[in-house]
């Protein structure tokens, strides 16, 4: 039998660039559609054809869909602190729009488009997150989660029309090769260069990339279209995956919790400074402090009974992360 051809969007990127290891590794052809001039340094050194392009743009996306079996959807505008929120709409809803129209037009035998954990609900009073808790856009904090739930909306919809796609909400994926870094790689870097004196009482699920990576690839063999997916692995307060990274990094842990009122203060502040005289990503934005109000926590259990998704331990994915940001490969080395 002939090897797919699978199109990855977004495929430089940190859980892209996975997911492409991960079809080579099952055998198929790869065109890896990336923005024009964008560091394809995750890819080097792998045999995938490169689509140069933005999904911004409908002929670019045409073209990249063309001849391909199965289209993974990875691309985003993930950044928790903007001045102007337009172009992550326009990355995010309309590049999404693009690909699942370009993948309808094409015929292609499956879309699976990666969503997070953001564009879904958390009980109100606390509790586990999963795929059919009660959540609607007002519930979202700040555009990328905004744009995230919308496009989600959109793959809905389209497989509502008949395209076949399933969606993936990765929770927090840590690891090797998280090269910008991601917001949670850039907590790991902070800590690692002693620059997280304190916390805050918040919580998340962290996953290994190398495990969405390969969710993906389940969704796609065995996911029913139209259904969500939970791709998570252990639910962890801040202070605990801290602790965690303090015992394999033989590094402090930080004991000071500090108060939600100060965090947004400091937020308010730095984004400030970010506007009027930096011009760079502040040390915490506005939206971060507010998402922490609530624990991520999720349960993956439909991903592990429908997909067979079986995610590693948790520390050795800090330690893969802990090894990759001292080896001074990311762009904010420790």
């Amino acid at each position: 039998m002939a090897a797919k051809r699978s199109l990855v969007t977004g495929a430089n990127g940190f859980v892209g660039c996975h997911v492409v290891r991960a079809l080579l590794a099952r055998g198929d052809g790869v065109r890896a559609l990336v923005r024009e001039g964008a560091d394809v340094a995750a890819l080097k050194g792998f045999e995938v054809e490169l689509a140069r392009g933005d999904v911004r743009d409908r002929d670019t996306v045409e073209r990249a869909v063309t001849g391909c079996d199965e289209v993974y959807h990875v691309a985003a505008d993930y950044r928790l602190w903007v001045t102007d929120s337009a172009p992550m709409y326009a990355t995010n809803v309309e590049g999404t729009k693009n690909v699942l129209a370009a993948a309808r037009r094409a015929g292609v035998a499956r879309v699976v488009h990666t969503s997070t954990v953001g564009a879904l609900g958390i009980p109100h009073g606390g509790g586990l997150g999963r795929e059919d808790t009660p959540v609607t856009v007002d519930d979202m904090t700040g555009p990328y989660k905004r744009s995230k739930f919308i496009a989600e909306q959109a793959a809905l919809e389209a497989a509502r029309a008949g395209l076949p796609v399933v969606i993936v909400n990765p929770s927090t994926p840590i690891g090797a090769l998280d090269l910008k870094p991601t917001p949670t790689g850039r907590i790991i870097v902070d800590f690692l260069n002693r620059r997280m004196p304190a916390y805050v009482d918040t919580g998340l699920n962290l996953v290994g990339v190398e495990d969405v990576a390969r969710g993906h690839l389940l969704a796609a063999e065995r996911g029913r279209v139209g259904e969500k997916y939970i791709l998570g692995g252990e639910n962890l307060t801040l202070k605990e995956m801290l602790e965690r990274l303090a015992r394999i990094a033989s590094l402090p842990a930080p004991k000071v919790r500090i108060p939600y009122a100060v965090a947004l203060g400091f937020a308010f502040g730095a984004e400030a400074i970010s506007r009027t005289m930096t011009h760079r990503a502040p040390r915490a934005s506005v939206t971060e402090v507010r998402m922490a109000r609530k624990k991520m926590f999720f349960d993956s259990s439909k991903a592990r009974a429908e997909l067979g998704y079986d995610p590693g331990p948790i520390d050795a994915a800090l330690a893969r992360a802990v090894e990759f940001f001292r080896s001074g490969a990311g762009k904010a080395a420790a």
